[in-house]
């Protein structure tokens, strides 16, 4: 890295970017069935599951309200993810025939489509100013689609790549991983939650009874990380009401498993069929290894997930280099 270049701050010059990285927009990559041979060989895909696989490690065992160290760089993230919330309430849904897919979204949506750099801007060092515009585009794509008013897993993997982005560039750094799911992605759940309720969202691309959730994937894997080797709960215990109650604010999967039972009525066996199958397997870390393998098989190796993903210079579309 040639250092002589330019004047890092002296806490950043470890992970920075070499001076000459050329930021990009990231633009979709993925247009046919063919193409996703492309992804899986990407160096995007190595980093990106790299980085679930890194954070599920980090959380393992731990609860929500675990002792972990906030950085500045956590902060200004939950403050990030607090303005969008506080839009979602100078945005009241509006009377419309259809029950389904508020248009108030669209104009939700357009707010943060206008200041997404500028809210990036407040979370990057100015040293790096230049890779806003690439580490925004994932922001934006993180939220829903505003056409057809959707949310999806595809959406929720946007986020997960605006944090590896920011990891890759240095904001983020290796201590940070614990906070990077307890503290910025379950307030990102809450955001979306929250988007989803108020514009009666539809899911992007769900299977229905058969699909894990409608909406999410990630805090299920993460979520069963942090229950490995709990001294009683166990996986059949994640579909009694009472055992959810007492333990929801510790575990983000329980954390979930409320939130469907709020949106869904009728048996949990019908409306949630996969997570009522996993509720049968007999440990957390075997869940936790089934929910890494059907993450990739159902939403990284599903064309229809994987066409919108989009690719720059901090998550590239190359085959992967040794090294």
């Amino acid at each position: 890295m040639a250092e002589g270049e330019r004047q890092p701050p002296p806490d950043s010059s470890e992970e920075a970017p070499p001076a000459t990285q050329n930021f990009i927009i990231p633009k979709k990559e993925i247009h046919t069935v063919p193409d996703m041979g492309k992804w899986k060989r990407s160096q995007a895909y190595a980093d990106y599951i790299g980085f679930i696989l890194t954070l599920n490690e980090g959380v393992k065992g731990k609860k929500l309200t675990f002792e972990y160290k906030v950085s500045e760089a956590i902060e200004k993230l939950v403050a990030l993810l607090n303005t969008l919330d506080r839009w979602i309430d100078e945005t009241p849904p509006v009377d419309q025939p259809s029950r389904f897919g508020n248009k108030a979204y669209r104009t939700w949506y357009a707010k943060l489509d206008e200041e997404a750099e500028n809210l990036v801007a407040t979370v990057v060092p100015t040293h790096l100013a230049a890779a806003v515009p690439e580490v925004a585009v994932y922001l934006k794509e993180s939220v829903g689609n505003s056409t057809r008013i959707d949310y999806g897993t595809g959406h929720e993997a946007a986020f997960a790549a605006f944090l590896c982005c920011l990891c890759k560039i240095g904001v983020l750094r290796v201590d940070d991983q614990i906070a990077i799911v307890f503290k910025v992605f379950n307030r990102y759940l809450e955001v979306m939650r929250k988007l989803q309720k108020t514009y009666r969202m539809e899911p992007a691309g769900s299977q229905g009874v058969w699909g894990l959730d409608d909406f999410q994937f990630l805090p299920f894997i993460w979520g069963s990380s942090q229950l490995i080797d709990h001294p009683y709960l166990e996986p059949r215990h994640f579909v009694d009401e009472k055992a959810v109650n007492e333990n929801h604010k510790d575990y983000m999967f329980l954390e979930c498993i409320l939130f469907i039972t709020e949106m869904k009525t009728g048996p949990f066996a019908e409306h949630s069929n996969q997570l009522w199958n996993i509720s049968a397997v007999p440990s957390w870390s075997k869940v936790n290894q089934g929910l890494i393998r059907m993450y990739k098989a159902e939403c990284l190796e599903k064309f229809p997930v994987i066409q919108h993903f989009k690719f720059g210079s901090l998550l590239p579309i190359h085959p992967v280099t040794s090294g």
